[in-house]
């Protein structure tokens, strides 16, 4: 239990509500209980009696009374282990008081469906960093595809964040490992989608089905989806590196698309196939030994609109652990390729 605190409001800490300001100072203390001291009169600002709801500004003094140096969490969250809780912290590649930017673990769902209990959204609990909510979805990655995620922090900015990805005003590109060598070197990929049922009662493994684009129109519930590639490196004829980027925002559409041009990505068995041979170029999406086990799909850079200052901002994500060894394996070095393949097509 910690004594009588006289807290000055930081020069660096804009005019905010009173219980916002409290809750980054003691992220432990819940909601209810800063309302409760505040109704009580132990949480003053210059002496005077204040609401949770008041407004606090630089150089004002705090009376913070005697609090608990811990606190059990809110009943209606979710718990995090310790040692998830940890491992979302590492992921942050940056964070501010708007937005969080995440490298997602291959593997983690971005959020929970049919037996996933363990997924981004959950475990954002731990990305508080002292606000009241926990930060918020904007877009999606599949469990399996690693890199760069948003989240928002606060509703405002979510809303914001959200139509830029859908007016596709921000710029993702993708790296993967494909069987064989696509051709020509850079293209355009204009296979519509359309969702083919999946099995069980609740649609487990439901599949994307490309359609030609001359058939989309014809074809009942199928979306249009474009997908620009690049080459940027080749294992002679077995495999290549190329740069991807989803034009449009389908299910699956990267994964569905380099399949359907008989290329799909290493590691892919619901697209790519189980064996060696593939309908496609005869290429499957196994290779042999590890590669094969693990998807080499990943989010690499990412050009965003910042929702508040409107400042152009990038990021780029390090490769997850296996795709790193598999780049180590081919002798593919980042630094020997452009950021944006697609830059001077603009």
């Amino acid at each position: 239990m910690s004594g009588v605190q006289q807290v000055t409001v930081g020069n660096d800490e804009s005019e905010q509500r009173l219980d916002r300001w409290f809750k980054r100072h003691f992220p432990h203390i819940p909601q209810g209980r800063v309302e409760k001291l505040c109704r009580k009169g132990e949480i003053r600002v210059d002496g005077a009696r204040v609401k949770a709801a008041s407004r606090v500004a630089p150089g004002q003094v705090v009376r913070i009374p005697p609090l608990p140096d811990t606190a059990a969490p809110a009943s209606d969250r979710p718990l995090v282990s310790d040692a998830d809780a940890e491992m979302m912290r590492r992921a942050v590649l940056y964070r501010d008081d708007h937005i969080i930017v995440l490298n997602k673990p291959a593997g983690l769902p971005t959020q929970g469906g049919s037996k996933q209990t363990r997924h981004v959204d959950g475990l954002a609990e731990a990305l508080r960093f002292g606000y009241e909510d926990k930060p918020r979805l904007v877009h999606r990655l599949d469990k399996d595809t690693s890199g760069l995620l948003v989240l928002a922090r606060t509703q405002a900015v979510a809303g914001k964040l959200t139509g830029a990805f859908r007016a596709r005003v921000t710029r993702k590109i993708y790296w993967a490992a494909v069987a064989g060598v696509p051709h020509p070197q850079m293209g355009t990929i204009r296979y519509g989608l359309v969702k083919a049922p999946g099995r069980g009662l609740k649609g487990e493994a439901e599949k994307m089905i490309c359609v030609h684009p001359d058939e989309i129109d014809k074809t009942p519930d199928a979306k249009r989806a474009v997908s620009d590639y690049a080459v940027l490196s080749r294992l002679a004829s077995r495999a290549a590196w190329v740069a991807l980027v989803p034009v449009t925002g389908r299910t699956h559409q990267l994964r569905a698309h380099m399949a359907e041009l008989g290329h799909p990505i290493i590691g892919d068995g619901k697209y790519g196939g189980s064996g060696q041979v593939n309908e496609g170029d005869g290429w499957g999406a196994q290779l042999g030994g590890e590669i094969s086990r693990k998807m080499h799909l990943h989010a690499r850079h990412l050009k965003i609109e910042h929702p508040v200052s409107g400042a152009l901002m990038h990021f780029t994500a390090p490769l997850p652990d296996h795709m790193a060894r598999s780049w180590e394996m081919f002798d593919w070095r980042a630094e020997d390729v452009p950021t944006d393949p697609f830059e001077d097509l603009e």
